[in-house]
């Protein structure tokens, strides 16, 4: 029976020149890990980088929504203080009228109640069309950045197969 691991010999060659050989196999094939090793590390890197880049602009994004729906609320908050000093204002001196003609100042009370209510839901309503434009805005960017993603690791998995298959 012939040992399992023996090696195998060019005819006609020295054990020298066969372990020579064997190092030189070994030296190259320990140089092409090395190369893929380094190669696979290059290509997750760029990806690792083009991803947190996408992330980064993201959170940017995000921010710059926030920070535009805090702008529209805020505005819309001081028209609605603006409004409730008005509606005061007027409500001083309608209570001045109220001994004289209740009547008509019942009726006043009343109209403006209505317009008040009509003007907070106008304000609520555009609240709520500022919050939706916004979750639009950023659904689209998230979307955007998913895709970037997305393409970047199908460039590193193409890279890699391309790099073992070398």
């Amino acid at each position: 029976m012939a040992k399992r691991n023996a090696r195998k010999t060019v005819p006609g060659a020295t054990q020298k020149e066969t372990t020579m050989h064997d190092v030189k196999k070994a030296q190259e094939m320990l140089t092409q890990g090395s190369g893929r090793a380094v190669e696979t590390m290059t290509v997750w890197a760029d990806a690792n980088q083009r991803v947190l880049r996408e992330l980064a602009e993201l959170s940017a994004a995000t921010a710059k929504e926030g920070v535009r729906l805090y702008s529209e609320l805020q505005q819309a908050g001081i028209e609605a203080v603006r409004d409730a000093q008005a509606t005061a204002m007027s409500w001083q001196s309608a209570w001045q009228e109220a001994p004289r003609d209740p009547l008509a100042w019942y009726q006043r009370a009343l109209t403006d109640s209505v317009e008040n209510a009509q003007k907070w839901f106008r304000i609520l309503e555009g609240n709520a069309q500022a919050v939706t434009r916004t979750a639009e805005r950023l659904q689209t960017t998230a979307e955007q950045t998913g895709k970037s993603i997305q393409e970047s690791f199908s460039e590193a998995v193409t890279k890699m197969k391309e790099v073992y298959a070398a």
